[in-house]
């Protein structure tokens, strides 16, 4: 049976020494059980947040192999398998597949760009690797490759196994086209925290969201609120956590979301390089904006 994803989809951090040389897989841990306690639907390993792009092959099978293990089925699982070539992506699916994972995500990666024959193809060929779905993942600004929505559909209709969107353009016209070109059929999901709202309202069945490390709770109040029709509530919850949303899309996802869980009490070192940890001025800032939506007073 075919898990069906939907509500808060929590992306994962990946832990390093302080060294930044060394996976730490028990802070993993400690972050994967802190998400599904904080009740998120689904978990996304290895994705932007996760770092996937600047692991060695090796740190990228322990992660992806502790990560399911951990969540040893307690919430569905979608590993996001991208990388430069369709072999590797493949090599990657296929041991995501194999160690339980419940779907992939897939970002067509570039350094040429890519033709929509080659998009068409890479997914093709990942589709024909694997049994597990598939989320296409659209975001240009770190892929370097803009889907159109007329190929996306064409992507779904040709590929058996991609049957859900990721879409993380900010262009909320996209969404709207999604849900109208496809006639409602095809399942999408928000990848830009800022357009949380619009994003539901456009029929989004969820949002992947590295805010709920951070911000668990105000972010399932607001899939609460729209499941239930009560916009009044879903714009007065999400425009409480718009100014953090902001700051950690801004500021750098693994480097915001590592300061804020270092800030909950829950360590996990610094991003890789050359990617920087987030400055005082930066980690200052987080912390005001968390002791505002986390305040006893404060309603999520």
């Amino acid at each position: 049976m075919t898990t069906k994803f939907h509500g808060i989809i929590g992306y994962t951090i990946t832990p390093f020494s302080s060294d930044g040389q060394h996976l730490d897989l028990p802070a993993l841990g400690r972050s994967i059980d802190q998400l599904i306690a904080d009740g998120v639907h689904a978990i996304a390993p290895l994705g932007s947040t996760g770092e996937g792009a600047y692991l060695s092959d090796r740190e990228w099978e322990q992660v992806a192999e502790f990560s399911l293990a951990h969540i040893a089925g307690r919430v569905p699982t979608v590993v996001s398998v991208s990388d430069l070539t369709t072999a590797g992506a493949i090599r990657r699916a296929r041991f995501a597949q194999a160690h339980g994972a419940d779907a992939v995500m897939v970002l067509p990666a570039a350094y040429w760009k890519l033709g929509e024959a080659e998009i068409l193809e890479h997914y093709r060929a990942i589709g024909a690797s694997i049994d597990v779905p598939i989320m296409l993942y659209n975001n240009p600004a770190t892929s370097g490759t803009d889907m159109s929505v007329e190929l996306i559909l064409r992507i779904v209709r040709e590929v058996a196994n991609v049957t859900m969107v990721k879409e993380s353009t900010g262009d909320i016209q996209r969404m709207h086209k999604l849900q109208l070109l496809g006639e409602g059929q095809v399942p999408f999901y928000n990848g830009c925290n800022p357009l949380a709202l619009e994003a539901f309202v456009a029929g989004a069945s969820g949002w992947c969201t590295a805010a709920a490390n951070l911000i668990p709770e105000l972010n399932q109040s607001l899939y609460k609120a729209v499941l239930t029709n009560d916009l009044k509530t879903a714009k007065a919850v999400f425009y409480r956590q718009l100014p953090l949303l902001d700051f950690i899309l801004k500021a750098g996802l693994p480097a915001t979301v590592k300061a804020g869980l270092a800030l909950r009490g829950l360590p996990v070192g610094e991003p890789r390089r050359p990617v920087f940890a987030l400055n005082p001025a930066g980690t200052d800032h987080l912390r005001q904006l968390l002791e505002t939506l986390l305040s006893p007073g404060s309603h999520a």
